[in-house]
């Protein structure tokens, strides 16, 4: 018999809240709760939990902040209000729409001294000036106008429009246009007017330079030779070019049919247009996905991606003088080693092995640029030296890895104060860590060290020391420290157990702190960086009946694996759990993400409350940070390299393995869900395992991964078409006559991530297997992330009734 619903929910209070509960400004939830827990509660999302604040940023004096929020019971899918508050507390409140404008920018170029920002906003652009809380308007066309930035004087800035870079002056109602850049290759010859009359020889003229064929070109001297008014058009025409180049001597960067521009930036020295000039490939194919529930009652389709392996766009960075227009096209220029099989390399002539270029970062007075580079096959990533006068490059330093380059700070890149050094984090070491390098080359030099991760790096206005968010503590908690630029001792700031996002005010002593635990939301606090300083919250973002439910301070326990690893997990148990009751594991999504620490789980929050429930109903649920998740350095990320459900599943059937043998779990009453990769790793247990798992529901789930995208699948296991067992090993649909539980899938249909035609096919091969323990449950309008409420609340009453039905004796 099972107890009341009170009595267990009491008792876990008791077992499991620790004092973490009520620190950092809020009270420990009541003992007795107040609120009967329901799915349809749960599903409320932000209308129940509320919304986490964002974008947050400080007036010029510090005295203030604003940020992006909205009250739990504004809209879902309405946009975010802006908020502003004083830092002391007081104050709070929602912006009218017109003061909203007068707020600073969320995004843009800001000047050196803070005091002014440009930046772009519905098409035009805009010049916030942080002293007097007001915007100007600098444009106001029917074009738009994007990527604005500040030039070195900070009396002039660059803008993008019409795929061509301009400068403003600030002073002066003066726009220059910076390059020529033309777009889809030549125009064609226009065919010859009916009729006379100025439109008709204006409309020749056009083509008059133009080089034809062979007779083409012989009819055109011909015509120039015999006829006197053709010979003086011609004359005046050309003195006009010749006229226009010597005014205008800029010559066009013509791009051919399948290039665009994505993105413009002008050197420090404005000598140089920084392009970086996309191209597709021929055969290139991308997924169309009907859209059923429209406005107009006709089906619809939304654009998607190509699959992984199939021809993908490409980078090139063009160097375009700012006075000539003459392009010099940046090449990596190196001999860099190709794989081949298993410990064997070849090396590379310059540009057979394909490498991705970015942009380049200059130091502050715009003599040096660096940038990154990143090998197609995902094995390598350089930081190279760039010589602006002639494009050409040289790698400072070089990582390698034989699965793929990943890890927290990939991209991180910057200048150090002398103008000379840079810093940049690898995981060369096993965990992502800070590093130093000269540019004139030379052994980096590592600025942090340990068995944690380096996860935010900032450098301080006067470049003396760095602001770093790290998990040293803890892989479980992630805190905000300051250190020396030259490395050493670190100074932490954050001192309340949890997850701490920091945003520094202008003079840095002050910090809005998006601050979050297990069991309480995030919230924004303030406090200053030095210690002794009591933190202020500012926010109360939850519902007020979300704070009458005794939301548990769920343990983290250590979940030993059959490689001798140690898994971290999450653990509910109710505490009056009978020996041989049923258990769930829930498989978080994304693969690589973290989802065992002592903040709010941003993207499960959902699960977690609903893992409440399934504790009240005598369930024991366990969430484990799998091998390839966030949090615990190289080694583990990337250990399904070339098999996915290979580790990362044995973990979850260790943890099953776990729960029968110490917490006294029926091993013929364990289920599994998750969404997205957890999908796919519910499907693999379910196909590969026959016997571990009595029921699993597969959400959003991969089933095919020759059918996801490439950035993502291409790190992991290489390309469909060079390596086959990779993927099919590692894809559900292959293994699906193994199935013996009870299956549910769940799929949206408008799903532009992991498509819902992944599911269509999977439902087609069970049906040709003659499977009949299985059940589908499509939702039309929900994408990969549900917005719905009732779409929510429909997915997980079916995955209760699941576990219900195939779960309990």
């Amino acid at each position: 018999m099972t107890p009341p619903r009170s009595l267990i929910s009491i008792t876990l209070v008791l077992l499991l809240l620790t004092p973490e509960s009520a620190m950092f400004g809020q009270a420990a939830p009541s003992k007795k709760p107040k609120l009967e827990l329901s799915i349809d509660t749960i599903m409320r999302g932000p209308g129940f939990v509320g919304y986490e604040p964002q974008s947050v940023r400080w007036s010029l004096d510090g005295s203030k902040l604003f940020f992006q929020w909205k009250r739990h019971t504004d809209a879902i899918e309405a946009p975010l209000d802006t908020y502003q508050v004083g830092r002391d507390g007081s104050g709070l409140r929602k912006l009218t729409d017109t003061e909203a404008k007068q707020a600073p920018p969320v995004t843009g170029s800001q000047s050196k001294d803070k005091t002014w920002t440009v930046f772009a906003e519905s098409g035009d652009l805009f010049l916030y000036d942080h002293v007097k809380g007001q915007r100007r308007q600098l444009t106001k066309t029917s074009e738009a106008e994007t990527q604005p930035r500040f030039l070195k004087d900070e009396k002039k800035i660059s803008f993008v429009r019409n795929n061509n870079l301009l400068v403003m002056s600030l002073d002066a109602p003066l726009v220059i246009q910076m390059t020529d850049i033309r777009t889809g290759g030549a125009p064609p010859v226009p065919a010859a007017p009916v009729g006379r009359g100025r439109g008709a020889v204006a409309s020749q003229a056009t083509g008059e330079d133009q080089k034809g064929t062979d007779s083409q070109e012989f009819l055109k001297k011909q015509e120039r030779d015999f006829l006197d008014v053709v010979r003086e058009r011609a004359k005046r025409r050309e003195e006009a070019e010749a006229k226009k180049k010597t005014e205008n001597p800029r010559k066009p960067l013509t791009l051919t049919a399948r290039q665009t521009v994505s993105g413009l930036e002008l050197s420090p020295d404005e000598k140089w247009v920084i392009a970086t000039v996309s191209e597709t490939t021929d055969g290139a194919k991308s997924t169309a996905i009907p859209n059923f529930v429209t406005e107009s009652a006709y089906t619809e389709q939304i654009p998607s991606r190509p699959n992984v392996g199939d021809t993908q766009s490409k980078a090139r960075i063009a160097m375009v003088g700012a006075t000539s227009g003459e392009v010099q096209w940046v090449e990596h220029g190196q001999t860099m080693p190709v794989p081949l099989k298993e410990g064997e390399t070849k090396v590379a002539a310059p540009g057979e092995r394909p490498v991705q270029l970015f942009t380049p970062v200059w130091n502050e007075d715009g003599s040096r640029a660096v940038l990154q580079a990143r090998s197609a096959d995902n094995k390598d990533r350089w930081i190279l030296s760039l010589d602006p006068a002639t494009g050409k490059t040289k790698v400072i330093t070089s990582m390698h890895d034989e699965a793929w380059i990943g890890g927290p700070g990939m991209f991180t890149l910057g200048w150090m104060k002398n103008g000379q050094d840079i810093y940049f984090q690898s995981e060369k070491e096993g965990y992502s860590h800070l590093y130093a390098v000269s540019t004139d080359g030379g052994e980096p030099r590592q600025l942090t060290s340990g068995a944690f991760e380096v996860t935010g790096v900032q450098l301080s206005e006067d470049k003396s020391k760095f602001y770093l968010t790290t998990s040293e503590v803890s892989p479980h908690e992630f805190h905000f420290y300051s250190m020396s630029a030259e490395g050493g001792a670190r100074t932490r700031i954050t001192e309340t157990a949890g997850r701490h996002a920091v945003t520094l005010s202008p003079d840095e002593k002050w910090m809005a702190d998006i601050y979050s635990y297990v069991n309480k939301p995030p919230e924004l606090f303030v406090a200053g960086t030095n210690s002794g300083t009591s933190p202020v919250k500012l926010t109360d973002s939850p519902a007020p009946e979300f704070w009458s439910y005794a939301w548990l301070d769920v343990p983290i326990v250590q979940i030993p694996a059959r490689d001798g690893a140690k898994v971290p997990g999450k653990f509910f148990k109710p505490s009056n759990f009978k020996k041989g009751g049923p258990a769930v594991i829930f498989v978080h999504g994304a693969g690589y993400a973290q989802n065992v620490h002592r903040g709010w789980s941003a993207n499960y929050y959902r699960e977690y409350m609903f893992h409440h429930y399934l504790v009240e109903r005598g369930y024991a649920v366990l969430d484990l940070d799998y091998r390839a998740s966030s949090g615990y350095g190289r080694d583990w990320r990337t250990a399904i390299y070339r098999f996915m459900g290979g580790k990362d599943l044995d973990d979850q059937l260790d943890g099953a393995k776990w729960l029968v043998a110490s917490q006294g779990v029926d091993a013929k009453r364990i289920g599994i869900y998750g969404g997205s990769y957890g999908g796919f790793i519910t499907l693999m247990a379910m196909f590969t395992q026959p016997g571990a798992f009595a029921a699993g529901a597969a959400l959003r789930p991969v089933t095919d991964w020759a059918h996801y995208n490439h950035g993502y699948t291409s790190n992991i296991l290489n390309l469909p078409q060079k390596d086959t067992e990779a993927y099919r090993k590692s894809s559900p649909i292959y293994h699906a006559a193994g199935l013996e539980g009870a299956l549910l899938i769940c799929h949206g249909m408008v799903d532009v991530n992991v498509h819902f035609q992944d599911s269509v096919r999977l439902v087609q091969k069970l049906i040709e297997l003659r499977k009949e323990n299985w059940e589908a449950a499509m939702y039309p309008v929900e994408d990969h992330g549900f917005v719905q409420p009732s779409s929510w609340t429909d997915e997980y009453k079916r995955i209760f009734n699941l576990f219900e039905k195939n779960l309990k004796k």
